[in-house]
């Protein structure tokens, strides 16, 4: 989805108009319309106020230009309710809410996070040895493991 189209669908699902909008954000109504028909984007710091206000990540606002993926465990981020948050509420893109959770590393080091996931990513055609080793092989190119 387009930058314009997740603005206004921001916009519509909390029943504001273009003027509730650019006052909750402190900018004008054209600049909003602006938005939403796509000739400009808003600035860093209003991306910055729109995901700490309407509960979003950037990713998505940019219309996920990306795939995010857990820098730790490699989860694909693809929502914003597994998208970890810093101890202010705001996103933080690089993690999961299950290896980073309230500013802290849930796993202290690798075997932790290893045992884990062979315990709860393994079934009969993917015994824990096998997924260990995958993940093994995995974690270290993650960028919290380089």
């Amino acid at each position: 989805m387009a930058t314009k189209d997740v603005l206004k669908e921001i916009r519509m699902k909390n029943n504001l108009t273009q003027d509730e909008m650019a006052k909750k954000l402190a900018v004008t109504r054209q600049a909003v319309s602006r938005w939403e028909t796509g000739d400009s984007t808003p600035n860093i710091e209003t991306l910055k106020q729109i995901s700490k206000d309407f509960n979003i990540s950037i990713n998505t606002l940019l219309g996920s230009p990306r795939r995010l993926i857990c820098q730790c465990c490699g989860m694909p981020l693809e929502d914003d309710t597994v998208i970890s948050r810093e101890p202010d509420n705001s996103f933080n893109e690089d993690y999961c809410k299950w290896c980073y959770t309230d500013g802290q590393f849930v796993y202290k080091n690798m075997d932790e996070l290893l045992d884990f996931l062979s315990e709860h990513m393994s079934n009969k055609e993917f015994p824990p040895e096998q997924a260990r080793a995958y993940f093994s092989e995995q974690l270290p190119k993650l960028k919290h493991w380089k």
